[in-house]
């Protein structure tokens, strides 16, 4: 190994380099900066901790294999995740609950903004889910909240809102339009805020639903 002080303080680009040629210390410091994000992506996705380990071994061992076709002015850390996230989805078809693949998307009705139901609780709070889980305080409630999404709901808002691809990645990702990535997205916020509310919310606030009118 030629791991040094200056090695140490690399950055991501330039232990590429290193690893390109040859220095697999090198590679292993990039393991030890990302498997962390690939892991909580991937344990976010599954709703497994096995499967989330399999894809972060998948991922770095890919990684290592095709470290030449990484180009240089994009993020590794970015080119790690889409490598996950398509590892994560073929377990997901695998398992045969994602309805996520082209050829599903292509044929699956397009979902509308007409279909989100009015919350039960009002949230008292000015920060949006999306925000909140960027906390540390409030990562476990994400994450419960978070399992209890459906498939669909929850693979987008984790693309968009926790990893940060932009729609038309998100899109590109799991095979659907940017339309239907925006409203599964809008869905998911609307589910969670209200879950999250009745932790953080004032529960004197809560709206009855009217049962003759589930949707807005």
């Amino acid at each position: 190994m030629r791991m040094n002080a200056e090695a140490g303080a690399a950055s991501d680009s330039d232990l590429v380099r290193l690893a390109r040629a040859g220095d697999f210390g090198a590679f292993e410091q990039l393991v030890e900066r990302h498997e962390r994000a690939v892991y909580s992506l991937a344990r976010r996705m599954l709703q497994s901790e096995q499967d989330a380990e399999d894809i972060t071994q998948q991922t770095f061992i890919s990684a290592l294999q095709h470290l030449r076709d990484f180009r240089e002015e994009g993020a590794f850390g970015g080119w790690l995740m889409r490598i996950a996230t398509h590892a994560a989805l073929k377990v997901l078809r695998r398992r045969r609950i994602a309805p996520m693949t082209s050829l599903e998307a292509a044929t699956e009705p397009e979902e509308g903004y007409e279909g989100i139901s009015r919350p039960e609780y009002i949230a008292d709070w000015s920060q949006s889910p999306e925000a909140l889980a960027q906390r540390h305080e409030t990562r476990r409630l994400i994450e419960e909240a978070l399992a209890n999404l459906d498939e669909k709901h929850r693979l987008v808002f984790v693309l968009r809102d926790v990893e940060g691809l932009s729609v038309r990645e998100t899109a590109e990702a799991l095979g659907l339009s940017e339309a239907n990535v925006k409203v599964r997205l809008l869905r998911a916020r609307l589910q969670l805020r209200e879950q999250l509310t009745r932790a953080f919310g004032d529960p004197t606030r809560r709206i009855a639903r009217d049962p003759n009118h589930s949707h807005d």
